[in-house]
Formats: structure tokens, C-alpha cells, sequence
């Protein structure tokens, strides 16, 4: 089984749902730093699709760019263009596998994939 995890290394919760991953025997994992390499729109609106949530729901509501840049958090069209400049705003870690995507808060949750 394959398993990508959209990783931010200097996150406690994201590098628990990593060693997660990594204890799974078996599974071939795929580690995104998607604060490096920016998803596209297509690519977020198929994420939220698969993991069956909106925008709104993926949102890091809690982070500064949020009221800097008046960011108004019930509108997911806004949301998904301050998602595309500033990804810091996706929640993370996010895991996805063939059956399905979840962001992995807790960390115990990645396992809904597995």
C-alpha cells in the first residue's frame, strides 16, 4: 500500500502521524512538504473531495495571514486562493491512500486510511 502525508516537519502533530506511517509494515510512503512545493488548485480541490471536507474545514483558522489579509472564512473560493499563497493556512498533516484522505489531528487518525 501507498500512503503520501502532506508534512510539515517542524510540526509536532504532523511528525507523530509520520512515525504513524512509518511503523506500518509495508506501506510505501510519500512525504510532501507542501510548504516547500505548493499544491495547485486542482490538486487542493481533489484533496478536499477525497477527504470529503471543505476548504473551510481544512483551513488553519488560528494562523496570523488569516486576519492579515482579512481572509473571510466562510467563503471556500477565497479560502482555497489564501490557501494557494499562503499554504501555511492548510491544516496539516494530511494522509491519503487509496481509501481515502484525512487530516491527521490527532495523529491516531491517519490510521482511518491505513
Amino acid at each position: 500500500m501507498k500512503a503520501s502525508i502532506w508534512h510539515n516537519p517542524r510540526c509536532s502533530k504532523s511528525r507523530e502521524a509520520l512515525a504513524i506511517l512509518q511503523a506500518t509494515p509495508g506501506l510505501e510512503i510519500e512525504i510532501v512538504e507542501y510548504l516547500k512545493i505548493s499544491p495547485n488548485r486542482a490538486e487542493l480541490e481533489a484533496l478536499f473531495a477525497k477527504a470529503g471536507i471543505t476548504p473551510a474545514q481544512a483551513l488553519r483558522k488560528g494562523e496570523s495571514v488569516v486576519k492579515e489579509i482579512g481572509l473571510d472564512t466562510n467563503d471556500d473560493a477565497a479560502i482555497l486562493d489564501a490557501m494557494l499563497s499562503h499554504p501555511i493556512l492548510i491544516e496539516r498533516p494530511i494522509v491519503i491512500t487509496e481509501k481515502g484522505a484525512v487530516i491527521a489531528r490527532p495523529p491516531e487518525k491517519a490510521r482511518d486510511v491505513l
